[in-house]
């Protein structure tokens, strides 16, 4: 973030303006905020939307263990009934 804080979740969706959904999201503060140390303690924020304009990188970690369906591209076409 410009600002320095980091925010770790689920990456769940982007628009066409480059803002992103995170679920399961903490937030942490960086080393020094004016001077003072800051608190160590992530602060856990949930379902949260950060603007484009405020996103400075993006680093992406695989869980290769994840046992999802959803999780892996799709390579057929599925009917929604068979969701259901």
């Amino acid at each position: 973030m410009t600002d320095g804080r980091v925010l770790i979740g689920v990456f769940l969706c982007t628009d066409r303006d480059a803002n992103i959904i995170l679920g399961s999201c903490s937030e942490y503060l960086p080393h020094s905020i004016n001077g003072k140390p800051a608190n160590e303690e992530p602060r856990m924020l949930g379902l949260v939307m950060i603007p484009g304009k405020h996103i400075v990188s993006i680093h992406i970690e695989m869980n290769n263990g994840y046992s999802s369906t959803l999780y892996n591209p799709l390579n057929k076409n599925i009917d929604a009934l068979d969701v259901m």
